[in-house]
């Protein structure tokens, strides 16, 4: 599958259970939950995880029945590109506009779309913005609601000349960043922010984390503040770059430590994706 000119596509669920293309005039509705991957050459990695993470959100959200969610899926998979090329696709559960196609509403006037997008360029390292932006976030265990809010503040980062942007509660404890989960080493531990802590379960941290214990590496969630974090192996992570370690602050002065563990972790990472069926 090709996307003419780069061009993002949009697809809708039917009610006859297949994906139908919209045209890029189709109006937005309300955003309620959404899931990206990347994928390369017709590989993708920890699809599975993927999944799981967006029909929870659906269910959890919305209670989009199993059956809906499944037959959604499969018409996703089969859509997904298996020419060269890298990709980023988006799924979507929105509240439907008023104004929707017939054909394409759940019950309870909702929607669930598909988006084939071209990737966006990808980095191997990254620049944190680090005036600790309070999280701004509603529902922050689920992934879609608040990806404008999220949007906003990545601008700001941008504008700083960072990449990313930190997270922090209310009293200053580290979440992660506006689009990537935060891990970073203590000696020879790799941390991450307490579970009881507001954060996206993410996927290529979990990944990593998982990895790590298999591994004999020790695990340990904490709390700390941005503070803390002086003079350590910093790494952000997602789906679209993978691991990529801090190597630099903006808009504050923190020391970082050179990134010794990323290049072994990343490669570990590059091994994982598989070809699509």
């Amino acid at each position: 599958m090709t996307t003419p000119g780069g061009a993002d596509r949009l697809y809708a669920l039917t009610d006859s259970g297949a994906l139908r293309e919209l045209p890029h005039t189709d109006p937005d509705g309300t955003l309620l939950a959404a899931d990206s991957w990347l994928v390369t050459d017709g590989r993708v990695r920890a699809l599975d995880r993927h999944r799981h993470r967006f029909t929870t959100t659906c269910a959890e959200t919305a209670d989009i029945p199993r059956a809906h969610l499944d037959t959604f899926w499969t018409a996703v998979e089969d859509l997904l590109p298996r020419d060269a090329g890298a990709w980023f696709p988006r799924v979507e559960l929105e509240r439907a506009p008023a104004d929707a196609p017939p054909g394409t509403l759940l019950p309870g006037a909702h929607r669930l779309l598909y988006r084939l997008r071209p990737a966006p360029a990808r980095s191997t390292t990254a620049r944190v913005w680090g005036m600790a932006v309070c999280d701004p976030r509603r529902t922050p265990r689920h992934k879609g609601p608040d990806l404008a809010a999220l949007a906003a503040v990545r601008a700001r980062a941008a504008a700083a000349d960072a990449d990313e942007a930190l997270l922090v509660t209310a009293d200053g404890v580290v979440l992660e960043a506006a689009n990537s989960s935060f891990l970073w080493w203590e000696g020879e531990t790799l941390c991450h922010p307490a579970g009881e802590l507001p954060v996206l379960p993410g996927v290529t941290a979990a990944l990593l984390l998982d990895h790590a214990a298999r591994t004999g590496v020790p695990v340990r969630p904490v709390r700390r503040r941005l503070s803390a974090l002086a003079d350590r192996e910093i790494w952000v992570t997602n789906a679209l770059h993978g691991l990529r370690p801090v190597t630099a602050w903006t808009g504050i002065t923190l020391p970082t430590a050179a990134p010794l563990r990323a290049p072994a972790w990343q490669s570990w990472l590059d091994t994982l994706p598989t070809p699509l069926p």
